[in-house]
Order: C-alpha cells, then structure tokens, then sequence
C-alpha cells in the first residue's frame, strides 16, 4: 500500500475523456476537449447526506454515501457526454426524422431514454447477480440430487458474483473507449497520492506514484461482494418455502453490506497494518483491472480537477 504523508476525503471518477474530483467544499469537472483544451466546471450537488443527519450515522452512512455518489457520478457522466459530443470533430447533417424529434421532444426524449436505459441497467444487473446465482445453484442441486445447504449456497452465490464482476470488467477493458476511462480512472488515483504526499501537483510528480488506491470504489464493490457470503448465512435457502424469494430477501439487504463495506473502507483508507493490507488486498488486485497507467494529458485534467477542490483551511486532512 502506498505510504502518504496526510490521508484526505478528497475523491473522485473517472469519466468519458476526464475526471470528477470531490472536496469537502467543491466538487469539480475537468475535461479534455482538444488537444490543448481542458474544460472546467464546478458542480452544484447536495445529497441525502448533507440533508439529512440520518445519512451520515455510522453504518447509515454507507448506503447515504452510494446513493450521492451514484446521483453524482451519472451527473458529471452526463455532462461528460455532452462534451465529447460538442467536442466531436464529425459533422454529420441531421435526418429529417431526427429534426422532428428534436423539434418535437428535444431535451425530454434524451431524458426520457436515459430514465429507461438505467431502469433496464439495473434489472439487468439484479437478474444477473441476485436471480441467476440462486437459481443455479438450485439447478445444480436438482441435477445432483445434492441437499440444499445455507452455507454452501451463500459460498457458492458469492464466488459466482465475484466471477461475473471479475469476467465483466476484464471485458469491458477490453473496449478501446472504457479502456480510456480507466486510463483516467489511473490518472486520478496517481493525483490524489500525489498531493497526499505534499509534492507539487506536476505531471512528472504524479507519474511517479502508484495507480491503486485503497479507498476505491472498486475496491468497495469487492468487499460488498465478499461480505455478501457471510451475510448470506443468514437468509433461508428457500424463504417461506420458495427458494424464489431468497434474492428478494439479499436484496433488502443490500443496505447493511454498504454500511459494512463503507466503514471498512474507511479503516483500511486511515490505517495501515497487517489487517487492513489482508482486507484491502482483493479490491487493490481488481484495480489491476479498473486502472490502467495514464498518458501526461489525462494526468493534466486530473491535476487542474484536484487543484479546484483543494480547500485553503484544511477541512480535507482527515489524518
């Protein structure tokens, strides 16, 4: 694990050709839309978090942390988008259908189809680590005329999920766009540990660090995965008589794991020592993957992102 001189709450992502960065104060885009063009803008945003002291009790804090970062990160990707397209070097003269609908809809039809991709992107995703895990298992058993057992179910649920995350961003990787994202998703990793360590924020200082942060979203995303074996110890394999109604019951608890993992993230993200290495080792291995090394122009959109959050008094050293 990279040794810092402070640990910080400064945070970010990575998005299409640049990066969010998130300080106590101010939240900031950098973009790069030319060659030597970086786009800046700072973001409005107040979550559940802020409105409500609710949100930010221990354990609570976790699921209030997801939910901002998920409204927030989908907010700058918007924006992101936006300014690849605007940025774009193609010109291409709209069809006549494409007119009307812009006539006719305009900003409410792009909306309307980002409302239903995300609802199809997140039934996907339930179907995928909730539904199918269960029911393989059960397939499995049936076939084997195996017993159904509590913890062979969760073990084997588990592991599968770890799988499927595993083989779905080794393949997205692969794509030449998501590879790029990663690439920033580096250069912001590289940054932070950079200021972290009290070097001036300059590209020849930034290449020289690490790319694996522990206290990444990736990273977060394992441990919930891991925790999700022991937490399944404790539902039924087949709730009420339904083996149907166990991934009801996993997805209700979906809170806990997130109030779990954010605040072993946390640890692992002020401490360093054997337990905490041993915890943050699968998410710094998956990052291998999420993470790839930066070119000197992504690190320069990382570089003026950070620089914007960076508060005069402080209020971002937490240790």
């Amino acid at each position: 694990m990279e040794k810092t001189k402070k640990i910080t709450s400064i945070g970010g992502s990575a998005l299409i050709e640049g990066i969010m960065m998130r300080g106590p104060k101010k939240t900031t885009v950098a973009l790069r839309t030319g060659k030597d063009k970086i786009y800046t803008e700072d973001i409005e945003f107040k979550g559940v978090c802020h409105k409500y002291k609710f949100f930010r009790l221990p354990l609570i804090r976790g699921l209030g942390g997801m939910i901002d970062s998920m409204r927030l990160s989908h907010k700058c990707l918007m924006l992101s988008a936006n300014k690849a397209i605007e940025s774009s070097e193609v010109e291409e003269e709209p069809s006549k259908f494409e007119k009307w609908l812009d006539e006719k809809f305009g900003d409410k039809l792009v909306n309307a189809l980002m409302v239903v991709a995300s609802v199809i992107g997140v039934a996907f995703a339930i179907g995928l680590f909730f539904f199918l895990p269960s029911f393989l298992y059960d397939l499995v058993c049936k076939i084997t005329s195996v017993a159904e057992s509590r913890l062979f179910k969760s073990v084997f649920e588990g592991v599968l999920k770890i799988v499927i995350f595993l083989a779905y961003i080794v393949l997205v990787s692969r794509m030449e766009d998501m590879r790029r994202v990663f690439m920033y998703h580096g250069a912001e990793h590289k940054t932070i540990f950079c200021y972290e360590n009290e070097k001036d924020l300059t590209v020849e200082n930034v290449r020289r660090f690490r790319r694996f942060h522990p206290r990444c979203g990736t990273s977060f995303i394992v441990i919930m995965l891991i925790l999700g074996i022991f937490i399944g110890l404790f539902v039924p394999t087949a709730p009420f008589g339904y083996a149907w109604l166990r991934p009801f019951f996993r997805i209700l608890l979906i809170p806990i794991s997130c109030g779990i993992g954010y605040e072993l993230i946390r640890i692992c993200g002020k401490h360093d020592n054997t337990f905490t290495r041993i915890l943050s080792a699968p998410g710094m291995w998956a990052q291998r993957i999420t993470t790839k090394e930066p070119t000197d122009d992504m690190i320069e959109c990382a570089i003026s992102a950070i620089s914007s959050v960076i508060p005069n008094d402080g209020s971002d050293i937490i240790k």
